[in-house]
């Protein structure tokens, strides 16, 4: 690991020197970017208050057909987030969602759960503290819907909005996906228990003190923020994560899920701060004077990295509730943006989802996969998150029988 964690207050202070050397005027600077984000957030405060269309919307057919437009592809970056409608058809994500509530039934999920302590701290800082996520990896319907070939372009279109290569070097094949196996959100009207504060996943402090995370960023950190884009795929499979449960030591695009039910705005899901820009307000708000030298505005090592009102006030009114989506459709956002789960959900039906990102092949998920495809094979929980283990005995859980040659690739266990 290349940050010592012992010595975090002196990594800061030294990154923050560096960082005002290189940058110049950073009064001048953080004025700058001040202004740009207030621009940003009073016009999607606008949009929503006009109830005009904020995250773009898409159909698979278009995608498929090649027929999304330069100006959405445009938009897409803009906002950095999407929602890809029609990726699957309507009654087969209603059957996966019946089959994974069988699964789970059939196999005393909630009995066991009750009585273990999963040890996932990542979210201590949230507001709410202990999401309710079904630590399930390894359902039949999760597996059909990860190899599933519809899903498999729409990810490909998605890795292709990423700068890929340059000078001949390729930092990832955006056609070819590595499977990240993630949980199940299942949350049934009237739940107070799965908020999500607004955060950012895939590292904190690592952001700023990661070699390859800092390089990430170097427009950033050298004072020409206006240059950075977020889309530029040189270094992403190179950072180095502090290892924690939940967190994300693979490189994933876009951080995405499936719908297996309606929902939208009310019922307890996602919400978007669809400025795809707004890393930097948080990569640079920690050089403020009013800022304590040893502090990059309460990230912490191995947990998410947090929007805190004291220092991100600014933000805040950005965030925005995902549209109404059916079943079957997707939504996608960017790996550096912030999101949040509603506190809350007031709607009438579950609210359920399948967690399917975007990871596309590269020696960094490459060797990821090696350590995920044992815990496939032995029904272990995947390797970024707690080791609860509830499927090593589970009835009916996926087999390597039940993978298309697809979905073989996609784990790393048959070439491509």
């Amino acid at each position: 690991m290349s940050i010592d964690v012992g010595k975090l207050p002196e990594l800061i202070r030294n990154k923050k020197q560096e960082v005002r050397r290189t940058t110049g005027d950073i009064d001048q600077v953080l004025a700058e970017v001040d202004a740009v984000m207030r621009a940003d957030v009073e016009e999607i405060a606008g949009l929503r208050a006009r109830s005009e269309a904020i995250i773009p919307e898409i159909d698979y057919a278009d995608v498929r057909a090649g027929k999304i437009s330069d100006a959405t592809k445009a938009e897409i970056r803009r906002r950095g987030a999407v929602v890809v409608r029609n990726v699957f058809p309507r009654a087969q994500a209603e059957a996966w969602n019946e089959a994974v509530g069988q699964y789970l039934a059939r196999n005393d999920y909630i009995n066991k759960a009750a009585k273990r302590d999963a040890g996932d701290r990542y979210f201590t800082s949230l507001k709410s503290s202990r999401p309710q996520i079904y630590g399930i990896y390894w359902s039949k319907p999760q597996m059909e819907a990860r190899q599933g070939p519809s899903i498999a372009e729409t990810r490909a279109f998605l890795n292709r909005l990423w700068r890929h290569e340059s000078g001949g070097k390729k930092y990832f094949d955006p056609d070819r996906e590595c499977t990240y196996a993630d949980r199940l959100r299942r949350r049934e009207p009237g739940d107070a228990s799965l908020g999500l504060s607004p955060h950012m996943d895939a590292g904190s402090v690592e952001r700023w003190l990661d070699p390859a995370y800092s390089k990430v960023y170097r427009d950033v950190f050298a004072g020409n923020w206006r240059d950075y884009d977020p889309f530029d795929g040189a270094f992403r499979a190179d950072t180095t994560e502090i290892p924690s449960p939940a967190v994300c030591s693979a490189f994933r695009t876009f951080q995405g899920w499936t719908a297996l039910t309606r929902q939208g705005p009310g019922d307890g899901t996602l919400q978007l701060l669809p400025i795809a820009r707004a890393i930097v307000y948080l990569l640079l708000r920690p050089m403020a004077k009013d800022v304590p030298d040893d502090d990059l505005c309460g990230a912490k090592p191995g947990r998410a990295l947090s929007l805190v009102d004291q220092w991100h006030a600014l933000l805040r009114p950005a965030i925005t509730p995902i549209p109404v989506v059916e079943p079957g459709d997707t939504v996608w956002w960017h790996s550096d943006i912030i999101h949040a789960v509603e506190d809350h959900h007031s709607g009438k039906g579950y609210s359920n989802v399948i967690y399917i990102g975007a990871a596309p092949y590269c020696a960094k998920n490459a060797a990821y996969l090696e350590r995920q495809k044992v815990a496939f094979l032995s029904g272990k929980s995947a390797p970024d998150f707690s080791a609860e283990n509830f499927e090593v005995d589970f009835e009916g859980r996926a087999r390597v029988d039940d993978l298309t040659e697809l979905g073989k690739k996609q784990m790393g266990l048959s070439a491509w």
